[in-house]
């Protein structure tokens, strides 16, 4: 198992889950994935954070909703890695989108601040510190894609040119349509896509995360056992199996099985 200990700027490096219920969360995810947790304590005794963890290492995070994200379903955030938060912050008002919570530091473990791109999209950033972001990635049962799907794929593709300086290459995915890689390493570091038109309106621009698994069937069977259940799939497609789930507190993720060998 490879630990990650450095993140480029402009690559996502985080993801977190805010959620109503973090020990229900806790013993979904510990039981779906082998994760383990560890509580983060303020002076005063309060739980300010979870990490979840696997060896030691950690590999995503989740917080309490904030007050006035009460009655929200649990939402996963992702995290793009920024050399500078605050120039980033500027970047994102002089892209049209808009700071929703300014840089602020987090103890010594890094500066991070949130934003909603100019299609409403949330997304935040992380500068390090003493936190990295994900020292596990890539590997079954860990984070390993972060997607942005989008009703305005243009306005979209421009406002993170600005701001991160991602361009993108088009891939024909036959009945999904055209998905756009972010360029980076050997696969690309992200992805984007429009949104489909069957889609229901309620469902915002939004990034979600995708987590590697061994067998996309089995997770799917586990999920709607452990009180979530299925949106999307499983179904196969030209980079593996995927599937949509839903946490027990309405938390949207993916999961995606790779493809074998022998496709």
């Amino acid at each position: 198992m490879a630990t990650r200990t450095h993140y480029d700027a402009g690559t996502p490096c985080w993801i977190d889950l805010s959620t109503p219920d973090v020990d229900a969360a806790k013993e979904f995810y510990s039981s779906l994935f082998g994760w383990s947790s560890e509580d983060v304590f303020d002076d005063d005794g309060v739980r300010i954070y979870t990490n979840f963890t696997r060896d030691g290492k950690v590999l995503a995070g989740m917080a309490q909703h904030q007050p006035e994200m009460d009655g929200m379903p649990a939402m996963w955030n992702t995290y793009v890695a920024t050399e500078d938060v605050a120039a980033t912050a500027a970047a994102v008002a002089g892209a049209g989108g808009q700071v929703m919570l300014p840089p602020m530091e987090v103890m010594t473990e890094g500066s991070m601040a949130v934003f909603a791109d100019p299609t409403g999209a949330v997304v935040s950033v992380w500068q390090a510190a003493d936190h990295i972001g994900a020292q596990i990635v890539n590997e079954p049962g860990a984070w390993s894609w972060n997607e942005l799907m989008t009703r305005d794929l243009d306005a979209a593709r421009a406002f993170y040119d600005a701001v991160f300086g991602w361009q993108t290459d088009a891939m024909d995915m036959g009945d999904m349509g055209t998905y756009h890689v972010v360029r980076g390493g050997k696969e690309g570091i992200a992805g984007m896509m429009a949104m489909p038109d069957d889609m229901p309106a309620q469902v915002p621009n939004h990034w979600g995360i995708y987590i590697l698994v061994d067998d996309a069937q089995a997770v799917v069977t586990r999920v709607t056992e452990l009180g979530g259940t299925v949106a999307f799939g499983p179904e196969s497609s030209a980079v593996g199996v995927l599937a949509t789930l839903h946490d027990p507190q309405g938390g949207s993720f993916s999961v995606m099985q790779a493809p074998t060998e022998d496709g």
